[in-house]
């Protein structure tokens, strides 16, 4: 088999292509929930911490020289991405509730019973049984 198909067949698989859309809508949902912490929900925790716009803040161990630049730590980001996975972890949480409790749980057979009673004396017997070990009647 060539190389072109060894590949074509490892790609089409049904497993490698779902892989492949789920990383997609990943990534998009991604940038849905980034631009949902940055333009929605930090701006109000801004001013509810005094007008702070958290992305702006940093440390900066080493000012700028000629041609190096800066080396800042961007705690501000940090805290940005911290906020985003939080979001992102809670909601597929959320999703992965919702689909457990939509998917069907296997339906468990009930256990044929191994006993009887006999008709005549009322104790329990083997369900093979052909005769009452107890009372010595023969069951039909």
């Amino acid at each position: 088999m060539s190389l072109f198909k060894e590949f074509k067949s490892f790609a089409m698989r049904g497993n490698v292509v779902d892989m492949a859309v789920g990383i997609i809508i990943g990534v998009a949902f991604g940038k849905i929930v980034s631009s949902l912490v940055n333009d929605v929900l930090m701006p109000p925790i801004g001013v509810i911490v005094g007008g702070t716009d958290f992305s702006n803040l940093s440390i900066v161990l080493k000012e700028a020289a000629a041609e190096q630049a800066a080396v800042v730590i961007k705690y501000g980001l940090f805290i940005n991405y911290l906020i985003d996975f939080i979001i992102i972890a809670f909601v597929i949480f959320l999703l992965i509730k919702a689909i457990n409790r939509l998917a069907k749980k296997p339906e468990t057979a009930p256990e044929k019973p191994t006993t009887k009673e006999c008709p005549e004396c009322l104790m329990t017997i083997p369900i093979n049984a052909r005769k009452c070990g107890h009372c010595t009647s023969v069951l039909k």
